[in-house]
């Protein structure tokens, strides 16, 4: 008998497996029984690990003890910082077997391999609609939901997805600066969001199809005059 087998002296008469420890055997048969004996004082949530516990109060008490030594930058798990770290390093120790990119994390790894898959596995359960990422799905339900949970904090407005609310929020703070960075070069016309500028150049292009519509007419109108 290997010397690992006879160190793993505690076995789940549930599944079979073997652990070295009681605590580790303790921690495993919660799997089997649900038990979560460790709740949350704030807001009661239960747990089946105490460290599981503890990571999940400094949601509502904003501890981040682990914090980056390049940037500052804290956060509440030491396995965050390890990812967020990964940023500056620029390492990308996930790589994919089809195609070689490159990924920071594994989850992202995983995400990706969907592309070459083409595997959908988040269903929408109102209409059928599938997704290759779970939050892809999430943005999708709003649709049939009308939720919309991010809020501007200026006006009031709320949006479906936290990417708008972050563009709209931009133009508060253009308006009130007068910044006019999206310009036109046919007028100088200048605009604080790409969007005005759009509708501003279709204003353009309408003049232009009118014009030249108005000049085929006359040119029409000409010819049967001669």
């Amino acid at each position: 008998m290997s010397k690992k087998l006879r160190e793993a002296s505690f076995h789940c008469e549930i599944c079979g497996i073997l652990f070295s420890r009681g605590i580790d055997l303790t921690r495993h048969i919660r799997i089997h029984t649900g038990e979560r004996p460790f709740h949350c004082d704030f807001c009661g949530k239960s747990f089946s690990r105490s460290n599981v516990l503890t990571v999940h109060k400094r949601i509502h008490t904003g501890e981040k003890p682990y914090r980056c030594d390049i940037c500052d930058k804290s956060f509440s798990e030491n396995a965050n910082l390890n990812r967020h770290k990964r940023i500056h390093s620029e390492e990308k120790p996930y790589d994919c077997d089809i195609c070689g990119k490159s990924f920071s994390r594994s989850s992202d790894l995983g995400k990706h391999t969907h592309v070459h898959t083409g595997l959908k596995p988040y269903r929408c359960d109102i209409c059928g609609k599938s997704f290759s990422q779970s939050a892809n799905l999430t943005n999708h339900k709003r649709i049939h939901t009308g939720e919309r949970p991010y809020q501007c904090e200026i006006c009031g407005k709320s949006f479906a997805q936290k990417c708008n609310l972050t563009t709209h929020t931009s133009i508060h703070s253009k308006v009130h600066s007068g910044e006019k960075p999206h310009h036109f070069d046919i007028c100088g016309k200048s605009f604080s969001i790409n969007s005005q500028l759009t509708k501003h150049k279709t204003v353009h292009k309408e003049r232009i199809q009118f014009g030249r519509r108005t000049d085929s007419l006359l040119r029409n109108s000409d010819k049967h005059n001669d």
